[in-house]
């Protein structure tokens, strides 16, 4: 048999009615069947959805594989052992309950071949729930985790090339409850020679259940700091520290970490609260520093500070201004060249929060009138960022032997 072209990946548990537009979308791909395998696990489903994947193994066109096990309490077992089945050049992680646009996988599979990269990411859609924006401006050949915002899409639902995950013995980490699939696709792509983006189209159709059953969902907030601190661990493991290591170290910080300081903190209990402070505090002391906290919003480097510097006296009032969405007032200095959010406990001497921790950077502060950037900061940036994309990395490549790119 001729290898196929991708090895899409199903790990199923309680997957019906969804399994059935979800099956439905393999089978209208137009890479054609002759170039695709499925591998559907079902991770002991009760509702029928082992029944429907051996129907369809019998009558779809394309070759199917059907495990049925039983209930590993995770989507990392039933992805692993899919991955150890696959045969394909490419593999596809697909949601037992979204769907493939019929371009799909034909498009990614062209990306990834035209520019010989590791991995593809296709524009997500959200069905009646949210999907990431931020990186889907215009399709790009060639680009890394730090010259883009794909840092903010970590969902497994990516092609990889399946000769990087062997090459590594990458697997996604079972002992973690959530964000097992950021870890394993942030690990991807700092591995990899290369990602691509296809944008001018929708690929995957990433579906809200009516049931609320998503793993994302479920668990305690104690599973969060789990993921956070995987996902630090990771970027600190592979990168040494400089720009860099910060560049990704926003994104457990700000994705993961925040949101436990957001609305739901102010519903919580002060058992909770207290809790949260702590698990947090060894994530603040290893990773938090000043570039970190430049590149994020005042208000959320406000909050972080706060939590790093143990005073949950003062977070609940910052927390209460947010949830309001109040405006916090500008207070401009040095001629306009310097503007300051004045949120709660700005210049107040008892807090004793520095200002620098208010100090707006120049994406958040142009927006406010009578700001006027430095033109010349802006030129010498722009400078620096075209340095780092023509020089090689000598911060310490990627391990696996390449510099990763800058």
């Amino acid at each position: 048999m001729t290898q196929p072209d991708v090895s899409v990946i199903i790990g199923a548990y309680e997957a019906m009615p969804y399994l059935v537009d979800c099956l439905a979308s393999v089978e209208a791909q137009t890479i054609g069947p002759q170039r695709i395998e499925v591998i559907a696990v079902d991770d002991g489903s009760t509702d029928g959805t082992g029944e429907y994947l051996e129907e369809f193994a019998a009558r779809a066109a394309m070759p199917v594989t059907v495990i049925r096990q039983d209930n590993s309490g995770g989507p990392s077992g039933p992805r692993n052992v899919g991955l150890g089945k696959a045969a394909g050049r490419y593999v596809f992680f697909l949601d037992a309950d979204d769907r493939l646009s019929p371009e799909a996988l034909r498009s990614m599979v062209a990306m990834a071949d035209e520019n010989g990269t590791d991995v593809v990411l296709g524009k997500v859609e959200g069905v009646n729930r949210s999907a990431p924006k931020s990186m889907w401006g215009s399709s790009v050949g060639r680009t890394d985790v730090f010259s883009s915002n794909i840092k903010f899409t970590l969902s497994a639902q990516k092609l990889f090339r399946r000769a990087l995950l062997e090459r590594h013995s990458m697997r996604f980490d079972e002992s973690l409850w959530t964000g097992e699939d950021a870890l394993f696709t942030l690990e991807a792509y700092l591995r990899a020679d290369g990602v691509s983006v296809v944008a001018d189209h929708t690929c995957y159709y990433l579906v809200g259940r009516e049931d609320g059953k998503h793993v994302t969902k479920s668990g305690g907030y104690a599973l969060r700091f789990d993921s956070a601190r995987a996902l630090m661990t990771l970027i600190a493991d592979m990168l040494p520290p400089g720009p860099k290591r910060d560049v990704l170290m926003v994104r457990p910080f700000l994705v993961t970490l925040l949101p436990q300081f957001g609305p739901q903190y102010l519903r919580d209990g002060e058992e909770v609260r207290r809790h949260k402070f702590e698990l947090a505090k060894p994530l603040l002391d290893a990773y938090w520093n000043e570039n970190v906290a430049r590149r994020l919003r005042v208000h959320e480097r406000l909050r972080l500070h706060l939590v790093a510097a143990g005073r949950p006296d003062l977070l609940k009032g910052v927390v209460e201004f947010v949830r309001a969405k109040k405006e916090a007032s500008a207070v401009l200095e040095k001629k306009g060249r310097r503007l300051y959010l004045a949120y709660p406990h700005f210049r107040d001497l008892s807090a004793g929060i520095p200002d620098a921790v208010y100090l707006a950077d120049a994406r958040e502060a142009r927006t406010f009138p009578g700001y006027r950037e430095n033109t010349v900061d802006r030129f010498v940036q722009r400078a620096a960022r075209k340095v780092r994309r023509v020089l090689p990395a000598r911060e310490g490549g990627a391990p696996g032997g390449r510099a990763a790119a800058a």
